[in-house]
């Protein structure tokens, strides 16, 4: 199971940068994950053939399984990264999926 965020096109690019980054620092804090320890993919788009695409950036977090997944989306330390999310993409809230890699 794969835990999806994607972050529509920030009002401020840098804004986001610089607050993403503080962003990560937390989740790394409230998961116990070590700084080091990047078990997450993030990326961004790039501008294609039409223009900017509606979304900037991925962040995709692996999970062992729906119940990993869910458990951790509970615990108080990833409600508040979530309600961090919600804070620093100031083009609108992100999307969460939850998605199955076959």
């Amino acid at each position: 199971m794969n835990l999806i965020v994607l972050y529509p096109q920030p009002i401020d690019v840098e804004k986001f940068e610089s607050e993403y980054s503080a962003h990560i620092k937390l989740f790394h804090e409230k998961t116990g994950i070590p700084n080091e320890v990047k078990p997450y993919i993030v990326t961004k788009f790039l501008q294609g053939p039409e223009g900017n695409p509606p979304f900037y950036q991925m962040f995709t977090m692996p999970f062992d399984s729906l119940e990993a997944l869910n458990g951790a989306m509970s615990s108080e330390g990833m409600q508040e990264v979530a309600a961090d999310a919600n804070r620093i993409s100031t083009g609108g809230a992100p999307t969460i999926l939850i998605g199955k890699s076959s």
